[in-house]
């Protein structure tokens, strides 16, 4: 899966109870957080607060998820582009996806369930409804940790939180078969503001600064925090989106989750974020116009899909 970086992706330790705003402990991990996001799209986190049930539960609930029929975890869940079942493709025929709105949200997650399992499953629904608020924690930590590290203004923090979608995705990649790569899906960023990743299976690998591969252990306390693209936009290219790439080297299906965060809200570069070694190179962002523009023959071309919707 390529070599073995010898510097490696920073981890910083979210278990830590003395970990709160204004503390030393803190403004030291803000401090992380940052030049981690600046030098290599992201960082692992060691969070603790997903507990073995919960956590072997979401793995259970994906596993029997990808397990349904093709016609049935296939079925239109929402009319948000690109949140919906994606796998069966040629070239990436090892990858499944699938994609869960609002997971914060016991109703939507009820919504979501009847629509795989008319005759309910409760199981389904608790679990992606506790794990979806657990990593939300994290999420908000991390984006205040991002403001903190700038200077910006708590108002423009909460502003955000205010008008964010969450997704909680669920992701397989089958074993490959005699005469098949065991590439799992190429070296790509997300579309999201941030993404917090966790495999059951290794085969993750982040790009880091200098080029080189790292490869993420899998472990149920580590996740995979990653600026997306539209981090990139709102920090006015301070924080390039993570790129990052999956190989299938065991011999049973690799499993993973990732939450992820949208922006309903139309999204610019912070001003403060621009000056004449980061000139402005954005114009205002409409996330889900950009997920419509993403699979679109002018994005496939561009060399930046990102810069092809909204950059200057």
């Amino acid at each position: 899966m390529g070599s073995q970086a010898q510097s490696k992706l920073p981890v910083i330790d979210f278990t830590n109870e003395n970990l709160k705003p204004g503390t030393e402990s803190w403004v030291s991990a803000c401090q992380a957080v940052r030049n981690a996001l600046e030098d290599h799209g992201g960082f692992l986190a060691l969070y603790d607060k997903v507990g073995s049930d919960i956590y072997n539960s979401i793995y259970s609930s994906m596993e029997k998820l990808f397990d349904l029929p093709l016609h049935i975890k296939s079925r239109k869940t929402t009319e948000k582009p690109i949140f919906s079942y994606t796998g069966q493709l040629s070239r990436i025929p090892l990858f499944e996806s699938v994609a869960i709105f609002n997971p914060l949200s016991l109703e939507d997650c009820q919504k979501y369930t009847q629509i795989m399992w008319p005759e309910g499953n409760d199981y389904f629904c608790e679990s992606v409804n506790s794990y979806g608020k657990h990593l939300v924690e994290l999420d908000h930590v991390v984006k205040r940790m991002i403001f903190e590290s700038y200077g910006l203004e708590k108002k423009k923090l909460e502003s955000l939180l205010e008008s964010v979608d969450y997704v909680l995705r669920g992701y397989k990649y089958r074993t490959p078969k005699e005469g098949e790569s065991n590439l799992g899906v190429a070296p790509h960023s997300d579309t999201a503001f941030l993404t917090i990743l966790n495999q059951k299976v290794e085969g993750l690998g982040v790009k880091l600064k200098d080029g080189e591969w790292f490869e993420v252990d899998a472990s149920p306390s580590l996740y995979l925090v990653m600026g997306g693209d539209a981090l990139a936009v709102w920090s006015n290219d301070r924080i390039h989106a993570c790129e990052h790439r999956v190989f299938i080297n065991s011999k049973i299906d690799r499993y993973s989750t990732g939450l992820l965060s949208y922006a309903y809200k139309i999204l610019e570069p912070q001003q403060e974020l621009v000056d004449e070694e980061h000139p402005l190179s954005y114009k205002p962002f409409d996330h889900y116009g950009y997920l419509r523009f993403f699979l679109t023959e002018e994005a496939l071309k561009s060399n930046s899909r990102i810069k092809a919707y909204c950059g200057i």
